[in-house]
């Protein structure tokens, strides 16, 4: 009788130990941990990653004399004709392809075989060209076949491409994948960018074609005028209601918005070439971009009661100036300090909120009205697109912010009083294309090389016995990251081989 009882309580544990084993298996199950993320989150990730980082402000607007600081330390950069790879050039190339490039090419790689997500398929090429595109124009040379391959083919040091070899896949990526994209496909209405309005993104692969193409305009004009061709009539962005943007919020700051409201607020001043420019043809603009706070003498005196946005009022500070040489600068220029300078107003046009802008139909306008000053285009005329370039950009200023809105009566009295002139087209229709891109610095700084214009002076800090920057010249390229340098040694020296100096004043494979 004993047995029994033992046996039969044996039992039912063991029934019991199995019960609860099954129940326990549902309860480590994981019902709101996601197994898989949808590709077009990824491409959206991309795309708010692509805003342009601080570098842009140290660097490229400084190198285009848009704006600069005085002060050196983390900031010091181009008003310095220094190279500052460690904390300026290394954020744009690590954000790129730790987080742009990589998020791209999983959408890519996930798609490709996926007729559903077909248009989600050629949104992430697009986008993939132009984040190429940003990169090699800034560094030259750089890992383009073997870039975000290190999950999937576990390549953890790829090599460099030569930029002369990526611009043609570049412009074959955006042919190819802007005519795919297919209205009458699935409409991914969750991306961040165009809400997955198939004719907006084709506007937008079709003007980075159009960009692309007029990049080679010294470096092979013959495939410059066949990709220009191509783009016009594919169609690209005339209007501002095609813009390609990104929007930022309380949650997702706007880097240099971030910067200029922070730590910095009181560091950067909007250079005089820029200022001069805006102020002495009685450009609209400056009042919509600039504040000064008249006699400031610290940060803290930048108030809002001292700031005033008269045009009249802006004095921009010149270049090449350090914190010890700028005092004796701003004395002369009747300031009571540095401080006292022009500043992009924080509160209207560099906000935490403020939109980056990719690619405009200003910069597309005017980019058109090189294309047809060189008979690349046979519609239009330059002088046309050249106006409707400097109204959208005006147009455009109340994306910012209401207060930095371009009235439309100021804005058709600039346009009347500036028309394209003969004998000076080039420099006139890339001076408005630098003022257009005042904040995307990778793409004024791009211009400024192709181009040649707007005429700006040298920087003359440390010169003429600075070993970055000869007597005379310009900031070129950037440099590649000491990352690279330590860690993807053979392929950045390969590169560097090839390409010339991992030097600031080594030109680009576009650069003529």
């Amino acid at each position: 009788m004993k047995k029994i009882f033992v046996y039969s309580l044996f039992i039912g544990l063991t029934v019991f130990v199995f019960s609860c084993d099954k129940g326990l298996e549902d309860l480590n199950k994981n019902k709101v941990n996601p197994t898989a993320v949808d590709p077009v989150f990824l491409l959206n990730n991309a795309v708010i990653n692509s805003s342009y980082p601080v570098k842009a402000l140290v660097f490229d607007m400084g190198i285009v004399q848009q704006m600069i600081s005085p002060n050196g330390g983390v900031l010091a950069g181009a008003n310095f004709n220094q190279d500052s790879r460690d904390v300026t050039t290394a954020p744009m190339w690590a954000v790129y392809y730790q987080n742009v490039i990589k998020y791209n090419y999983d959408v890519i790689v996930n798609t490709k075989n996926v007729p559903a997500r077909s248009n989600l398929y050629n949104m992430a090429r697009i986008f993939q060209a132009f984040s190429f595109m940003v990169l090699t124009d800034e560094y030259g040379d750089i890992p383009y076949t073997d870039a975000g391959t290190g999950y999937s083919n576990q390549l953890f040091l790829p090599k460099y491409d030569a930029q002369q070899s990526i611009y043609p896949k570049i412009i074959q990526e955006l042919t190819d994948a802007t005519a795919a994209l297919n209205a009458g496909g699935t409409i991914e209405s969750s991306d961040v960018l165009y809400s997955g309005d198939i004719a907006k993104w084709k506007k937008f692969g079709y003007s980075l074609l159009l960009r692309a193409g007029m990049r080679l305009s010294k470096a092979d004009a013959a495939k410059a005028q066949t990709t220009v061709a191509a783009a016009f009539a594919g169609g690209v962005i005339l209007t501002n209601a095609d813009n390609a943007y990104i929007r930022h919020d309380a949650n997702y700051n706007q880097p240099i918005g971030g910067t200029l409201n922070g730590s910095e607020a009181a560091n950067f001043y909007l250079a005089k070439p820029f200022v001069d420019q805006l102020k002495n043809t009685n450009d609209p603009r400056l009042s919509a971009i600039a504040i000064r706070y008249v006699g400031a003498t610290s940060g803290n005196g930048q108030t809002v009661g001292a700031g005033t946005t008269n045009a009249a009022q802006q004095i921009g500070m010149p270049m090449g100036k350090d914190n010890g040489t700028i005092v004796a600068q701003a004395t002369a220029d009747g300031l009571a300090s540095f401080y006292d300078y022009s500043q992009a107003d924080r509160r209207r046009i560099v906000k935490t909120t403020s939109p980056v802008f990719l690619v405009s139909a200003a910069q597309t306008n005017l980019l058109l009205a090189e294309a047809r000053f060189r008979g690349w285009i046979a519609a239009g005329t330059a002088a046309q697109y050249f106006s409707d370039g400097i109204k959208a950009h005006m147009d455009q200023m109340a994306t910012y912010d209401v207060n930095s809105a371009v009235a439309a009566g100021a804005r058709d009295t600039y346009v009347a009083a500036n028309p394209l002139g003969v004998g000076t087209e080039l420099n006139q229709i890339n001076t408005q294309y630098w003022i257009a891109s005042f904040l995307n610095g990778p793409e004024a700084f791009a211009n400024f090389r192709r181009s040649g214009f707007p005429l700006l002076t040298p920087n003359p800090y440390g010169q003429p016995n600075n070993p970055d920057v000869p007597n005379g010249t310009f900031i070129r390229r950037l440099t590649y990251p000491t990352s690279e340098l330590s860690v993807n040694t053979t392929n950045v020296n390969a590169a560097i081989a090839s390409q010339g100096p991992d030097k600031l004043s080594t030109k680009v494979w576009w650069d003529k």
